[in-house]
This record gives structure tokens, C-alpha cells and sequence, in this order.
């Protein structure tokens, strides 16, 4: 069964490539990609699909991917095999060529339905189907490429507890705030470089353990390009499976860089929408913004707020990074719970002791 195609929300809110206020800077990186898709199509390349892990609910998917042309064979099948690619190096990762408005079929579960990538190639569209809760594959594919398979989470209706995580400080140590490490980090190093935060891969997992049926949610402001990286990296340290909710580097049509801030808080109002019902445990680190990000959410969302956990930078990496170190968080949300400390075991004592996760083995009431 076909269906006309999905247009993505950026591109239905403007973001078209013909669209006449296009910002001196998005023409120029609109060219430059259309030379180098051009001149990659005439080498005899073609494009393929990077199918990201996605989510929805029983009556729906929001399908995350990505369409490139890449001269790394490796790196456009990452999703099949990662064993044999993990020595890719974070630039190789933006070689690959995005493919602009790449018409791309979706199949869920016996049905098919075109959508529609960005200027950058993202697929990010919202499919109309009945799956059951768990865990299920879409099929994605464009022009002649072979079908990729992602996973996508189907929450259960009656869940009513989730977990989304920023990353960068959070979940790896990045010092993102330094430009010259924070290059390194996503241009030179691979996954097997990159630091894991003390305990937090052990709070998750027993946060998962306890509701096994929750959602978990990566939400970061580093790029689309890397997320075959954070993928591999959330996997070999053994982060529960969850969705990565990325942004795409480059000028916008109506600025020249993305507010990263509004790419969360965007996501965070999404998800307030999509599961009214959910309560969400929010973690962040105090070296950038997600402190003042969830306290905004909470302040208009308390009902949608179970608590947030804030991971505190040590004092070099708070110095590193410009932190304050003054926590408004708390004054400006009465009535949800805050937890601060520098590692996972610190934040999961926090938790125990408010009831918010178990000791043991007990499950919690969230």
C-alpha cells in the first residue's frame, strides 16, 4: 500500500530549498553540496541511507535517518556490521555528501510510504501505523540502493516514566566548550578514544532494568554526522538503546548558526506533545546550558517532569568549560526534585534514597 509523500516539519515550516529569503550563507553551503553531489553522481556513485534508531507510539513512528553519497563503503553500511569499521576516524564522517529533498521509501510493517529528506539529508518524518510495544525495524531505501534496516521504540500506552540524556559531559567526557579538543574529539578520534562519565553507564542500566518498558532519549547538540560514532560509543559501553535526537551543522535559511539551546528545548516540547502521559527523568551536566533548559521545561511542564539530574563538572573542566557553578535550577522550579553530583554512583544514591529508583531489584513507583 502506497501513500503520498511526508513532508518533514523543517521542511514544512519553510525550510525549502527555493525558498525566496534564503540567507546569503545557506545558498553558498546549498552550492558547494550541489557541486560535490554532482560530481560524486558523475564518479558513478549513488546514494545510500543511514537509518538511525527512531521512536513512536502504537499508532505511530517518527522515523530518524540520514542520505548520503559516501566514498567510505564502511561507513555507509555502519549499521549492518560495526565490528568491521571501528577504526573510523570522527572526519571521515563529514566526507560524505548529503543528498538535498532525497525522496525516501519507508517500510513499516507491510506498508509503504515515501518521505522526504531536508537540505541536509535528514530524514526526520512521522508515519501514521499500528505497531505493537517493543522493539521494531523500518526498512529505508532511495533511488537504487539496497533496504537498510533501523530500530525503532514503540512505547507501551500505560508506561508512564522515560529518560532523556543529553550526552556531551554527560554520558562522555568531551570538554565540547574547548574548540581545539573539541575538534579533536569529533574530527580525529574514534569511538574507542572518547571517555565514558564515571558510573553513569551503570545508573542507566539500573534505571532501565527497573522499567524495562521506558524510552530512553539521547538529546544533544552535536551533529548528524556523528551519530554512527555516539552510537558505537553508547553500545561499547553499554548505555541502554535509545533514540538520538541530533541537530545538522551549517547555516540555516534564516541564520547563520544553529542554536543548539533551541534544539533542545524544541525536542523537549515534542516529547511533552507525543507523550502527555510520560514523566520524564531529565540529565544533564552543569557546563553549558541544561540547566537552564530544564528548568524552563519544568516550569511549563511540571506534570511531564519526574526530576532532573544534573552531572556536576569537576573544577578544571567547569573552568574549561565557562560554568558558574551556581545552580537557578532549583529556585525556579518548585516542586520538582533536583539531584547534583560529579559521577553516576553519587547521582544513583540521590535517586534510591527519594524513592525514585530501587535499592536492588525493587521496581520503583514513578
Amino acid at each position: 500500500m502506497s501513500e503520498p509523500p511526508v513532508i518533514p516539519e523543517n521542511l514544512q515550516r519553510g525550510d525549502l530549498p527555493d525558498e525566496e529569503a534564503a540567507s546569503r550563507a545557506s545558498r553558498i553551503d546549498d552550492a558547494i553540496n550541489n557541486f560535490r553531489e554532482r560530481r560524486a553522481r558523475r564518479r558513478g556513485r549513488r546514494p545510500t541511507v543511514i537509518g538511525y534508531v527512531g521512536y513512536g507510539s502504537t499508532s505511530w513512528v517518527r522515523v530518524l535517518g540520514r542520505v548520503l553519497i559516501a566514498s567510505e563503503s564502511k561507513l555507509i553500511k555502519i549499521t549492518e556490521d560495526r565490528d568491521d569499521y571501528q577504526r573510523i576516524r570522527g572526519w571521515r564522517s563529514f566526507t560524505s555528501v548529503p543528498v538535498e529533498s532525497a525522496r525516501v521509501t519507508v517500510e513499516i510493517a507491510g506498508r509503504t510510504t515515501e518521505v522526504v529528506a531536508d537540505r541536509g539529508g535528514v530524514i526526520d518524518a512521522k508515519v501514521d501505523v499500528r505497531l505493537s510495544p517493543g522493539w521494531h525495524t523500518v526498512g529505508l531505501r532511495t533511488e537504487d540502493s539496497d533496504t537498510v534496516r533501523a530500530w525503532v521504540f514503540i512505547v507501551d500506552p500505560e508506561v508512564r516514566f522515560g529518560v532523556v540524556s543529553d550526552i556531551d559531559d554527560t554520558v562522555m567526557v568531551t570538554a565540547l566548550p574547548r574548540p581545539l579538543l573539541a575538534a579533536w574529539n569529533t574530527f580525529v578520534l574514534n569511538e574507542h578514544a572518547r571517555t565514558p562519565t564515571p558510573g553513569i553507564a551503570v545508573l542507566y542500566e539500573r534505571i532501565s532494568a527497573a522499567n524495562p518498558r521506558s524510552p530512553v532519549i539521547y538529546l544533544s547538540t552535536g551533529a548528524w554526522n556523528v551519530a554512527p560514532t555516539l552510537t558505537r560509543f553508547l553500545s561499547r559501553n553499554l548505555y541502554p538503546a535509545g533514540a538520538l535526537l541530533l541537530t545538522d551543522w551549517g547555516p540555516t535559511r534564516n541564520r547563520l548558526f544553529r542554536s543548539g539551546p533551541e534544539h533542545k528545548r524544541a525536542n523537549l516540547e515534542r516529547l511533552a506533545e507525543e507523550f502527555p502521559q510520560i514523566r520524564w527523568l531529565l540529565i544533564g551536566d552543569d557546563g553549558q546550558h541544561d540547566e537552564a533548559i530544564y528548568a524552563d521545561f519544568a516550569r511549563h511542564h511540571p506534570d511531564n517532569v519526574a526530576a532532573v539530574c544534573i552531572r556536576q563538572l569537576s573544577p578544571g573542566e567547569a573552568v574549561l568549560a565557562g560554568s558558574t557553578g551556581r545552580a537557578h535550577g532549583p529556585d525556579q522550579t518548585p516542586g520538582v526534585r533536583w539531584f547534583y553530583a560529579s559521577d553516576g554512583a553519587g547521582l544513583a544514591e540521590q535517586l534510591v534514597a527519594a524513592d525514585l529508583m530501587p535499592a536492588e531489584s525493587r521496581q520503583p513507583e514513578i
